[in-house]
């Protein structure tokens, strides 16, 4: 009898563990489909509003990573603090479904590998779109921001501090345009993988610790991502003459892009959708 209870209670305790607080790889990577055959299936009205909506969160991004770091000398909690304040934008992104073009590098391939075509024109056109809805959001934030004179003259200091930080790389002709499209890679297979974090928490506090943690490491190294830029560069266009739109475009925009879409389509979508096919199928047939 004794024994009996002995295994009663065993049965009992399996029976009453909680369940998984997260979702393994194989359901991210599902549900980065999903999202991006959601996106395309949007009217493109929606798509364009919510890729100006996650334009603008880059760009309440940028401005709040440069107030927390205003007058913090000590470099190591400057970057813990820049990237907190960057962290906000991308979780307002993610947690409200707006369309960021790096995001798409990662969503809209893995959907792809799943069919027996590739791009699309249709396809195309909604990166593009996502990424001149991006820009037009970013611009928007910036000059109410800049034109409400909100912000202390101190901050245009450190703005212009930060875009010679990112602008470096123009000093060094083709090789310089190079290391941009090679630190474009880092930054969004960095971007991917909180996108995968986010997407594996299943409350808000794990996404938020999934969200930051990564873009912290990209804000720290100073990984070119275009989307986080595009929030820096509208605040300097309107802010400061150090550079010109066309700067910013040629040397930076552009190769971080294309960076961009190396590091979120290849590194991270193409990569762990080889990696987890069978099981992806398999939850498919489920």
């Amino acid at each position: 009898m004794a024994y009996n209870n002995h295994k009663s209670n065993n049965q009992e305790n399996k029976l009453i563990q909680p369940s998984r607080q997260y979702f393994v790889p194989s359901q991210i990577m599902n549900t980065f489909s999903q999202k991006g055959k959601d996106h395309l299936q949007k009217e493109m009205s929606a798509q364009f509003i919510l890729s100006i909506k996650a334009g603008a969160f880059m760009t309440f991004g940028a401005v709040f990573s440069i107030l927390l770091t205003m007058g913090v000398n000590q470099q190591g909690l400057a970057y813990l603090l820049s990237g907190l304040g960057f962290a906000t934008g991308y979780l307002m992104v993610f947690m409200s479904e707006a369309i960021l073009f790096t995001e798409v590098n990662v969503l809209l391939p893995t959907y792809l590998l799943q069919k027996p075509y590739w791009l699309q024109k249709r396809h195309l056109k909604f990166w593009l779109a996502t990424y001149i809805g991006n820009i037009i959001g970013a611009l928007f934030v910036a000059m109410l921001i800049l034109f409400s004179d909100s912000m202390d003259p101190s901050f245009s200091k450190e703005l212009e501090t930060l875009l010679s930080h990112k602008m470096k790389f123009s000093e060094h002709g083709w090789w310089g345009w190079l290391q941009v499209v090679l630190s474009g890679i880092v930054a969004n297979w960095l971007i991917g993988m909180a996108t995968f974090l986010t997407t594996s928490a299943r409350d808000l506090i794990g996404k938020m610790a999934g969200t930051a943690l990564p873009v912290i490491l990209f804000v720290a190294g100073n990984f070119q991502h275009s989307a986080a830029n595009m929030g820096y560069f509208s605040l300097g266009v309107i802010a400061s003459d150090q550079y010109s739109w066309t700067d910013y475009l040629f040397f930076n925009l552009i190769p971080a892009s294309i960076g961009n879409i190396i590091g979120g389509a290849i590194l991270v979508s193409l990569l762990f959708s080889y990696a987890f096919r069978n099981e992806m199928n398999g939850q498919l047939d489920q």
